[in-house]
């Protein structure tokens, strides 16, 4: 899928984008970049900006040098930059009329499913206001066993959460090459990669830069979880200002092809990754609503089988007990216990506050 029919793109800003080697924030660059993303408003595209430059921020702010940080100092710098680094968006992008907010994740975030499905709905919730959210890592908390370690594979995984067609990585080279062009005169770029195994095999792939923390390994990772979550993804140079118009206008790219659809990657996520931890016993109505592409509401549930937590994947039954459906449920099963056979208005009075109006939203199941 092109950057032009993309509906939910996640775009990715290395460290080196916004600061430069003389420690100078690159202002001009970011102001081109806010351009490029009013025009993809513009023609209604959701997007969502991961940017690295928390601890490099810090840095410049207290003129300290990032190599000889230790972990607790950098998780201190991280919190100080990350005020710097929002200011930044905020000042430029306002005056192109771009609503900002920011999430801070860890893998935790992401790893579990109840996490990780909270996030998907804070996502969505920001795209409907108009929002676009800037993420980026929690290093003010992660410790070395719970980071990811670089905002490539973070980038990759707020694709697969947000159901994005299109990850954009913006690098500091033109894309994927045979060898390191930095290094090689005669390295070539390689523009599509559509089986990553076997076009990559013995490949070779290294490069780090002072506030950088990952080269071209973490981006073929981050393409690895990609393709198993329906998305493509492009690594493009982001140096150049306007890097999204560039993109559109320039084949000088690499783009990873995935592997599979979306629903086939989302059965995949659903129905492969997790043991279902319940089930739920539904009517003829609610069978019917959700062969047509409805989500699972209350009213339709007629009983409730084991103990589960909201998030937790679950079984769908009919009558017959014959497996229909599988999902991530809103609900715990105490919960449901409660509102089942009643009508969604109803939930709020019955539990004493406010909840989901769907008990397994339609996003988060699967017909089997």
């Amino acid at each position: 899928m092109s950057l032009k029919n993309s509906k939910i793109i996640v775009i990715k800003i290395g460290s080196s984008l916004l600061v430069d080697e003389n420690k100078k924030i690159r202002k001009k660059w970011l102001a081109s970049f806010a351009k490029d993303i009013r025009k993809l408003k513009n023609k209604n595209k959701k997007i969502v900006i991961v940017s690295s430059g928390a601890i490099a921020l810090g840095c410049i702010k207290m003129n300290y040098d990032k190599k000889n940080l230790k972990l607790d100092q950098s998780q201190a710098i991280a919190s100080i930059g990350q005020i710097e680094l929002m200011n930044l968006f905020s000042n430029i992008f306002s005056k192109h009329k771009l609503n900002i907010s920011q999430i801070l994740l860890t893998l935790e975030d992401t790893e579990e499913r109840r996490r990780s499905l909270n996030a998907k709905r804070t996502f969505e919730n920001l795209f409907n206001l108009d929002f676009i959210p800037i993420v980026n890592e929690n290093d003010t908390i992660a410790t070395s066993e719970i980071k990811y370690g670089d905002n490539d594979r973070l980038a990759s995984r707020v694709a697969q959460i947000t159901n994005a067609d299109t990850l954009v990585l913006l690098s500091d080279v033109n894309g994927l090459y045979s060898k390191n062009p930095k290094i090689f005169n005669d390295a070539k770029l390689i523009k599509k990669v559509e089986n990553l195994n076997k076009e990559l095999k013995g490949m070779n792939f290294k490069g780090r830069n002072e506030f950088g923390s990952g080269g071209m390994n973490t981006k073929v990772e981050a393409a690895k979880i990609c393709q198993l979550s329906g998305c493509d993804m492009i690594i493009s140079n982001g140096l150049y200002l306007n890097p999204i118009d560039r993109i559109l206008k320039k084949n000088e790219y690499t783009i990873f092809i995935s592997k599979v659809s979306k629903l086939d990657a989302r059965k995949k996520w659903i129905i492969g990754s997790v043991s279902p931890k319940g089930e739920l016993i539904i009517d003829d109505g609610a069978k019917k609503a959700l062969g047509n592409g409805k989500s699972l509401l209350a009213t339709g549930i007629k009983k409730v089988n084991g103990n589960f937590k909201k998030g937790d994947h679950i079984r769908i039954l009919d009558k017959s007990k014959n497996e229909c459906a599988r999902g991530l449920c809103s609900f715990s099963s105490d919960e449901i216990r409660k509102i089942q056979g009643y009508h969604s208005q109803e939930i709020e009075k019955i539990l004493g506050y406010i909840a989901k109006s769907e008990v397994v939203h339609k996003d988060d199941m699967v017909e089997i």
